[in-house]
């Protein structure tokens, strides 16, 4: 099978539509049929995925994915994706568009589907949208869980793939104390891989950590967007804190920093689940994901194949 690259933006680059016009129903070419838009909602096991995006010779969810509708459709497709997991991050509530023929039977597919792909990726729902989502531009918020097990025997059996075993002490109330201190919009450079030409601002929403009666903690994470490394960075710190090997404001001080805090340490990769990204109602999908192609544009410096977002205080990111 093939893996085809996807795009980093659209075709347009993500300029072709702009405030005021009726978003596109998706064209077709002669012959073709009419295409409507759906979207996926994805579950992986990202053990044995090189992270999301198609990457040639390697295993990839895109890619993986991709080929089993190709094969069952009998035509080429694209998927635009919520958010580009790592490699070894699962998800239990990913969501992608593509544009498929108006008279598909979204339960037929989802049924062909659970038949072609391997057991650890599952397109758990197809469902007709207005042709104005976008599974990326059109995202209020992601939201992220982290699972650290704390009894002595580490993590269950059954839940090895998705959990850390932590074998040291863990003082929640210290982490949640300088979890709080790190909510709404900063610069988190010292938390993420630094990109050129890429912000590091974005709006925290939510940090919180809990723990339950078999000793594993989860930290639930939830913002705008987050940039590369950002959310294990986080808890690679904030674990930090709950061991007493830093102070419960060290997390927030690192923020003055404006580059990358080389003593974080990044948590490992198979804790970290995205369960959900949250849109708004449909009349308003449209709107949301013009405002977001709005503040696009292309930077002096910035590789043009980069998705570039200016934000609303003149800031700008590539992702």
């Amino acid at each position: 099978m093939h893996h085809r690259t996807e795009p980093a933006v659209h075709p347009d680059g993500g300029l072709g539509r702009v405030p005021g016009t009726r978003t596109q129903t998706p064209t077709r070419a002669h012959g073709e049929p009419d295409l409507r838009r759906f979207r996926l909602d994805i579950a992986y096991d990202g053990t044995d995925f090189s992270g999301w995006a198609a990457q040639p010779g390697l295993r990839t969810v895109c890619g993986t994915v991709t080929d089993s509708l190709d094969m069952i459709l009998r035509r080429s497709v694209q998927l635009t994706v919520a958010g580009r997991t790592d490699a070894g991050v699962h998800a239990t509530g990913q969501v992608a568009h593509v544009d498929l023929p108006t008279d598909l039977d979204p339960v037929w597919l989802v049924r062909r589907l659970s038949r072609l792909l391997p057991p650890d990726v599952r397109v758990r729902a197809v469902t007709r949208v207005p042709d104005s989502f976008d599974a990326r531009f059109s995202a209020l918020r992601r939201h992220y869980r982290y699972r650290v097990a704390t009894a002595a025997y580490g993590a269950e059996p059954l839940r090895a793939h998705d959990t850390v075993s932590w074998p040291f002490p863990l003082d929640l109330d210290a982490v949640n104390a300088a979890s709080a201190g790190l909510l709404g919009e900063h610069d988190f450079a010292a938390y993420c891989k630094a990109r050129e030409g890429a912000t590091t601002i974005r709006e925290l929403q939510r940090l919180v950590w809990t723990i339950d009666a078999d000793g594993v903690v989860t930290a639930e994470v939830s913002a705008d967007a987050f940039c590369h490394s950002m959310v294990r960075s986080l808890v690679g710190a904030l674990l930090d804190v709950g061991r007493a090997r830093r102070t419960v404001d060290w997390p927030v001080g690192l923020l003055s920093r404006g580059e990358r805090a080389g003593e974080v340490t990044v948590a490992p990769a198979h804790g970290l689940a995205l369960v959900q990204v949250d849109y708004p109602t449909d009349a308003e999908l449209e709107a949301r994901a013009a405002e977001t192609r709005r503040l696009r544009a292309p930077l002096p410096g910035v590789d043009q194949g980069a998705d570039v977002v200016r934000g609303s205080s003149g800031a700008t990111a590539a992702f």
